[in-house]
């Protein structure tokens, strides 16, 4: 299959690349930039220069494609709106080139759309209240394209951590080098639920080439590690205290990480277990945590 693959090279897309070639597909990666494009070609990948501002050269990129890959997202914090407009965008340009084809088009949602604390399962309706509300109109419109021919899927992800991680986890370590503690909202007794990356990106994997249309999957290893865990752990390793903070104190300590470290969102992946056989195989995120990689070990 040649695969169509947006955010070719962040982490997960850049795993996820190296699955699709190691499993026999030809990969089509967008790029940015000579960087990227680089980076790309040395992966064994094609290169299709572009972004997710072009919403026609998405369109022919998925035309050419036997199926698309899309993890491409502007993770913009401070504009969640605008980056949440151009992702729909993208899902509506790709899905019209694939539209009536019955082609596969796995598209990358979240797992945090269930009401807080309750946890999430592949068949629970997303929640106007929950930590990744702004991500429930890309996620429908992803699951919506199967009325329309398109083997479609959104792949829902939590904490995504491993080797090359630059997301919330490096986050979080940082911060507290900065501060000196390592904070919790509260008792940290609120869960994140995890996945290590190479887990994420054999789901994609599975979720273009067997995945029914429609489907709602979720890759999940840790169905709810509590906060004050992980902040035991980078505590340690930075030699620091590990400190609760009030919910008022928490935007000032946190910054735009706020909302998610007091975030309760434990989730399954029960249902899509047993409808593509994927299990997690690669280490859990405390044990992760632990090798040293995040602290230079």
């Amino acid at each position: 299959m040649r695969v169509f693959v947006t955010g070719a090279t962040g982490f997960v897309g850049s795993a996820t690349v190296r699955e699709l070639i190691g499993a026999g597909h030809e990969v089509v990666g967008l790029a940015r930039s000579d960087e990227a494009a680089a980076s790309l070609t040395a992966a064994g990948a094609r290169v299709r220069r572009g972004s997710l501002d072009d919403p026609g050269g998405l369109r022919d990129a998925a035309a050419g494609a036997d199926g698309v890959a899309h993890l491409a997202y502007k993770h913009d914090f401070s504009d969640t709106a605008g980056a949440e407009a151009a992702d729909l965008r993208a899902i509506e340009a790709i899905g019209s080139a694939l539209e009536g084809s019955g082609k596969p088009f796995a598209v990358a949602s979240v797992i945090m759309l269930a009401a807080p604390g309750r946890v999430a399962t592949e068949d629970v309706e997303p929640d106007a209240n929950s930590t990744g509300a702004h991500r429930i109109p890309a996620d429908r419109a992803a699951v919506a394209l199967a009325d329309r021919g398109v083997r479609s899927a959104a792949v829902r992800l939590p904490i995504v951590h491993g080797r090359g991680d630059r997301g919330f986890i490096p986050a979080l370590i940082g911060i507290a080098r900065e501060k000196g503690v390592s904070a919790v909202v509260g008792d940290g007794a609120n869960r994140w639920p995890a996945v290590h990356g190479r887990d994420a990106a054999r789901l994609f994997r599975l979720a273009l080439e067997d995945a029914p249309a429609g489907s709602r999957l979720h890759a999940v290893g840790d169905e709810g590690v509590p906060f004050r865990e992980i902040a035991g752990v980078i505590g340690r390793h930075l030699d620091v205290p590990v400190t609760g903070i009030s919910p008022d104190e928490a935007a000032a300590h946190f910054g735009w990480l706020a909302h998610f470290a007091s975030a309760d969102g434990p989730a399954s992946s029960a249902l899509t277990e047993k409808l593509l056989g994927w299990r997690p195989e690669q280490p859990a995120l405390i044990p992760d945590l632990d090798e040293g990689h995040y602290f230079g070990g």
